[in-house]
């Protein structure tokens, strides 16, 4: 019976899918399966009579002088997971069992190995953490996301009901009578201000949707960037003045022509301004230089403020991202205007960078625009801007007679808003009649021949673009050749070619300055200038 016990026990140790190892207290192998085979490479006859260090990496010696001394102790070692090496010298994975095998005195003279190869668990653990990682970034990432979407659209909300608080509350008081002629005059000049604050901070989020969608378009012209930079700086300067705040500048004259959009330029200087300007203490400085450098021109806008924490410094330029991501941060604003900034920039086929040497020791933006392209590519860009339609000259502010017995007709759906478009013109002395669709506009222009016809775009059953298209089909004498301004709170560059291409020789997008639209009005009519 004992024989066929220790027979039946060969045999499973035999066709073990296991390595099936035994060794003395030396470490010397004594017996070798099958399974020791497969997984190591030797042959019973080449691995027994060897120390079992011979499948040990010399690193890990260690891990055998260990094993041999607890196991001298009688302690049995399970599942300890390491790497051993095979006949070819790659080492492989494996899960090992470590048992005593004692005598009949109960005494340790050996030991019994079981060797499990884990390669493939391995890897498997290896994808599921490596997917795990993954899916924990995503869903950080996401996380973040929507923590920044968050706290973007409270922004929002706080910047644009700010203004609005002020305009609701100072019209109501006005409407009241319950101001004297000097708090009067201070209401209507809050209520402009907070008007003017809400359309820059609706223009930032026109220009990072357009950036979102790609439809951002330049108009390039060959410029000088000094004329530009104190274009803005004169801009810049009031909220400057009021922080008491030395604005410098050392512009060099020949510092060279740039190929670029003039409005954008513009709009890319005094964001970095207005930036420094928030971010600057009270009697600080910021200094604005602009040289040439090999075959670029580069512009440096540098100030006293706050600085910018090196953590944050990487992530200066993406939309709606503030260092102050808090309800009780101290600077307003969406945190737009740096993206903006780097987008507009590199549209020109330039750089923006930013450096800070942290907090409270100031901020330096650098940006560089590649100098102006030959002369007779710089006049073909310049033809074909002049070639542009729709374009309304620039002029001082009009006379107030500036209209005087021009016939306008105002088209818009809103009362309001046509109320407010006939008070202004009138006021230059034009005589105005205003109707609220397509339909009625159709019918004066046949009776009545204006001499201009200002319409909004976005009005129901009938738009701005369908009014102009059956305008256009009309006879002359019906009014077909009316010249035609569009009016519309769509303010994107495609608006104004759409306008252009249904027949309206110009297009100004809401709001609108009362001089802005008188000028447009004149030019249409022929008079121009302060005629």
């Amino acid at each position: 019976e004992a024989e066929m016990a220790r027979a039946r026990l060969a045999a499973i140790v035999e066709s073990s899918d296991d390595a099936v190892i035994a060794t003395d207290l030396d470490g010397v192998i004594a017996s070798w399966n099958q399974g020791a085979e497969r997984l190591y490479g030797y042959t019973a006859q080449e691995a027994i009579g060897r120390l079992v260090i011979t499948l040990i990496p010399p690193e890990r010696f260690g891990e055998e002088e260990s094993m041999l001394e607890r196991l001298r102790r009688g302690e049995r070692i399970n599942h300890f997971e390491t790497v051993r090496l095979r006949k070819d010298g790659s080492a492989v994975a494996i899960s090992l069992t470590t048992s005593p095998i004692k005598n009949a005195q109960g005494e340790v003279i050996g030991a019994s190995r079981i060797a499990r190869d884990i390669t493939e668990r391995r890897r498997a653990e290896e994808a599921i953490r490596g997917a795990y990682e993954q899916e924990s970034a995503a869903r950080a990432e996401a996380e973040l996301a929507n923590r920044l979407k968050d706290e973007f659209l409270a922004t929002v909300s706080h910047e644009l009901r700010s203004p609005l608080n002020s305009i609701l509350g100072w019209s109501r008081m006005l409407s009241e009578k319950r101001l004297d002629e000097a708090k009067s005059a201070r209401a209507l000049e809050i209520i402009h201000n907070s008007a003017l604050a809400q359309n820059q901070l609706i223009g930032d989020l026109l220009d990072v949707s357009r950036i979102i969608t790609g439809k951002s378009r330049l108009e390039m012209r060959v410029i000088e960037l000094p004329p530009i930079i104190e274009a803005a700086t004169d801009a810049a300067r009031p909220a400057a003045d009021a922080k008491k705040i030395r604005l410098v500048s050392a512009l060099d004259p020949a510092a060279g022509s740039v190929s670029g959009d003039p409005d954008r330029l513009q709009q890319i200087v005094w964001n970095l301004l207005s930036n420094a300007v928030k971010f600057t203490p009270v009697e600080g400085q910021i200094e604005v230089r602009l040289e040439r450098e090999g075959a670029h021109v580069r512009l440096t806008l540098s100030d006293s403020g706050e600085g910018i924490e090196p953590e944050f410094l990487p992530f200066v330029f993406d939309r709606f991202r503030q260092f102050e991501g808090r309800p009780a941060r101290v600077h307003g604003g969406l945190g737009l205007g740096l993206a903006i900034v780097r987008h507009l920039v590199e549209l020109h086929g330039g750089t923006v960078s930013a450096a800070s040497r942290g907090r409270g020791q100031g901020a330096t933006f650098i940006v560089t625009l590649p100098l102006a392209a030959s002369p007779e590519e710089s006049s073909e860009i310049e033809r074909a801007r002049l070639a542009g339609a729709g374009e309304i000259p620039q002029s001082h502010a009009p006379s107030p007679d500036h209209l005087r017995d021009l016939r306008v007709l105002v088209v818009d759906d809103e009362p309001d808003a046509r109320n407010l478009l006939g008070l202004i013109l009138t006021s230059y002395e034009a005589e105005v009649r205003d109707c609220a669709s397509a339909a009625e506009a159709l019918q004066i222009l046949d009776e009545w021949q204006p001499d201009v016809m200002v319409s909004d775009i976005g009005m129901p059953v009938e738009d701005g673009y369908e009014l102009m298209r059956k305008v256009r089909a009309c006879e002359p004498e019906r009014g077909g050749l009316v010249s035609a301004l569009a009016l519309t709170a769509y303010a994107r560059a495609e608006e104004a070619q759409r306008a252009t291409a249904a027949g309206y020789q110009a297009h100004i997008p809401k709001p609108v300055e009362p001089g802005e639209l008188a000028t447009a009005v004149a030019s249409l009519a022929g008079r121009g200038g302060d005629d």
